[in-house]
């Protein structure tokens, strides 16, 4: 039996499941994938996300995760009217599956044990603990004091809680990106984002890894990625001379649809969430520093309430007020730029 087994081994999950484990609990990280995993991702380190790294991890981001050009400058939005606005920033770029492995050998060290290649397919509650389903190379049922949730947008415990209590399972945005090489007549040191509604149904991005240029769009309907991204071929061309030699890479993906108020889902019973499966996104897909926090936090309110899961929800959702409140500020900024983000204000 572990005192709390982490499902979903990106930021969330790897930073509660060191905190925990470093301070002596039985902790078990699950990935459904195998490790090192992909995710797709603007791989974009704000400030926040370098100094949480450094709170939790006690050292910088290893450079075998970053990719080139290393150092990211900020975000250049364009808004609806096609005005710019830039936001200069200390940055880092990195790829997700360099970077969320590190996290996992982190979380190793300090005790946890991972496995990867495993799915979480359904849990319930029994006689004070959890029991949860496995399946993979190690199928079988494992119990818990706690499980902490960090699957991502779409989750399958987080499904099957819901049958059991009704509640809201939020929309998704769906984003296509392509990887490119090319050339383009602007600063690969910023991630450039832009909110005209003819470019995208959400939004539409720029940024360069590795000398790839990485262009994608993110649509409510999938159906019309295609044309989307077709029509911001056309616009990058245009405005920034854009010139595709060859398509290395083209990637589907989803996230949360943010609406109003930014619901956040903190679990149930012994069943916490955290990352962006409880709702925490910060505009432009950025949820590493949201998932760090929560994770951060989710893990502190079970050691400090372990034995009564009633204390530890409440203490989790008061610990990560900030946090929501930082993310609606973030969501309101940009609700000023678009309409299509105008009921976010």
């Amino acid at each position: 039996m572990y005192d709390v087994i982490v499902v979903g081994a990106g930021p969330a999950g790897c930073t509660a499941s060191k905190v925990l484990a470093e301070k002596g609990y039985q902790v078990l990280l699950v990935e459904k994938f195998k490790m090192p995993r992909y995710k797709s991702c603007s791989g974009v380190l704000i400030k926040k996300s370098m100094d949480l790294v450094k709170t939790y991890f006690g050292e910088d981001v290893p450079a075998s995760a970053m990719c080139t050009p290393t150092e990211n400058r900020g975000m250049i939005f364009t808004d609806d009217k096609g005005k710019e606005y830039r936001f200069e920033q200390e940055g880092l770029n990195i790829w997700r599956s360099h970077f969320d492995g590190w996290l996992a050998e982190k979380a190793e060290e300090s005790g946890t044990e991972v496995r990867d290649g495993v799915s979480a397919l359904s849990c319930k509650e029994k006689d004070g603990l959890v029991e949860v389903s496995l399946h993979g190379k190690d199928n079988g049922i494992e119990s818990a004091r706690y499980i902490l949730d960090c699957e991502g947008v779409v989750g399958t415990l987080k499904r099957q809680i819901a049958g059991q209590y009704p509640g809201e399972i939020s929309g998704y945005i769906t984003t296509f990106q392509t990887f490119n090489e090319g050339s383009i007549d602007l600063d690969p040191h910023y991630f450039y984002a832009y909110l005209q509604p003819e470019l995208s149904e959400y939004d539409a991005w720029f940024n360069v890894k590795d000398d790839l240029l990485v262009l994608g769009v993110s649509v409510k309907d999938m159906d019309k990625s295609s044309h989307y991204y077709a029509r911001f071929l056309s616009y990058m061309e245009e405005k920034h001379h854009l010139r595709i030699n060859r398509q290395t890479k083209s990637e589907k993906w989803l996230m949360p649809h943010i609406r109003p108020g930014c619901r956040v889902d903190y679990g149930v019973g012994r069943v916490l969430f955290a990352g962006e499966i409880a709702g925490f996104l910060n505009p432009m897909g950025e949820g590493i520093s949201a998932g760090m926090e929560s994770g951060y936090c989710a893990a502190s309110a079970i050691m400090e309430h372990f034995d009564d899961p009633s204390m530890a929800f409440e203490a989790y959702r008061q610990s990560t007020e900030n946090l929501k409140s930082y993310m609606q500020r973030q969501w309101s900024l940009v609700g000023g730029m678009a309409a299509t983000f105008r009921e976010m204000e």
